[in-house]
C-alpha cells in the first residue's frame, strides 16, 4: 500500500495522507474518482514523465487512394491508426491518447536513388572510403542538398488538435503517395497509467492527488462551517479549502515551471 500501483491503492495513499482512518475525510467516492482523473489529466498534459514520444505508421494502399475519389466518409484501422478520407478533406484520425503531432517523416521516394542522383554519384566518387576521406565536404553537400528541397519542393503543412483527434496533411493525396508507401508520424501521446503502473506512484502525482482531495473535503465542510460538535469541536472547512488551494497553486507552479516540457519540443 505504501507504494501505489493502482487507482485505488493512489486513493487511499492520498487518503492516508488527509488522515484517514484516524480523522473522517467527508468526501464521496465519486467525487474522489472525478479529483483523481483531473490528476491524471494535469500530469499527462504538463508533465515531461505523463507523455512518450511515439511513432505511428500507416501504409497506403489501393483501397484508400479509391477512397480519395468518392464522395463519402469512410474510416479504416490498421496499426493503431484509424484513417478518414473524403475528397477535399483528408486526415487521419490518430488515437485519443495523442495530444501532440510533431512530423511527418519524408516518403519513402526520398530514399529510392539511381545512378543519375547526385547522393548517390556523391557516395560513389566521394566518399568510397570512410577511413582516409573527410566527412566534412559529405556532410556540408547533403545539408545543401536538404536546403535546396526545402525551398524547391517544401514539408507538407500540417494541421491537428488533440480534441478531434484529427491529422489534416495538406497535400494532393493522390499524386504525392505512392501504393505501399509508408507514412509515419513523430508525436507524443499520454501515458497509459493501467499499463505503465508506476505512474501511480510519481511523487508529484501523490502530492497533486492529495491536495486536490483536500480541496473538496473543505468544500464539502464549508457548508458547516462554524457548526459547533459533540465535546465542542467546531468545524473549519473554510481554513482547509484555503490551504488546499495554496498547496494546489504551489504544486502547478512547480509542474509548469520545472516539469513542463518547452512547447517548442512539441510543435511541428
Amino acid at each position: 500500500m505504501a507504494t501505489p500501483a493502482t487507482r485505488e491503492t493512489l486513493k487511499q495513499y492520498a487518503l492516508r495522507a488527509l488522515g484517514k482512518p484516524v480523522i473522517e475525510i467527508n468526501v464521496d467516492d465519486d467525487q474522489l474518482e472525478d479529483r483523481l482523473d483531473e490528476a491524471l489529466q494535469y500530469f499527462s498534459q504538463y508533465h515531461y514523465d505523463g507523455i512518450q514520444r511515439a511513432y505511428l505508421k500507416y501504409q497506403y494502399t489501393d483501397a484508400d487512394k479509391t477512397r480519395i475519389t468518392s464522395d463519402s466518409t469512410e474510416s479504416i484501422t490498421k496499426n493503431s491508426v484509424t484513417t478518414s478520407w473524403k475528397e477535399g478533406n483528408n486526415f487521419l484520425v490518430v488515437p485519443e491518447s495523442v495530444i501532440s503531432v510533431i512530423n511527418i517523416f519524408p516518403f519513402s521516394n526520398k530514399s529510392n536513388m539511381n545512378l543519375f542522383d547526385v547522393r548517390y554519384q556523391l557516395r560513389l566518387n566521394d566518399l568510397y572510403d570512410f577511413s582516409s576521406t573527410s566527412m566534412i565536404n559529405y556532410d556540408i553537400v547533403l545539408r545543401h542538398l536538404d536546403f535546396l528541397d526545402h525551398i524547391l519542393v517544401g514539408e507538407k503543412p500540417l494541421r491537428f488538435n488533440q480534441h478531434d483527434n484529427r491529422l489534416y496533411v495538406d497535400m494532393d493525396w493522390a499524386n504525392d503517395l505512392s501504393v505501399g508507401e509508408f507514412l509515419v508520424i513523430e508525436a507524443y501521446r499520454k501515458m497509459n497509467p493501467e499499463t505503465h503502473t508506476d505512474v501511480y506512484n510519481d511523487i508529484f502525482l501523490k502530492r497533486y492527488v492529495t491536495s486536490l482531495f483536500k480541496k473538496q473535503w473543505g468544500a464539502n465542510l464549508s457548508k458547516f462551517d462554524g457548526v459547533a460538535m459533540i465535546g465542542g469541536v467546531t468545524l473549519n472547512g473554510r481554513q482547509i479549502y484555503s490551504e488546499a488551494l495554496q498547496d494546489i497553486e504551489k504544486l502547478e507552479t512547480e509542474i509548469r515551471s520545472t516539469f513542463e516540457l518547452n512547447p517548442a519540443m512539441m510543435i511541428g
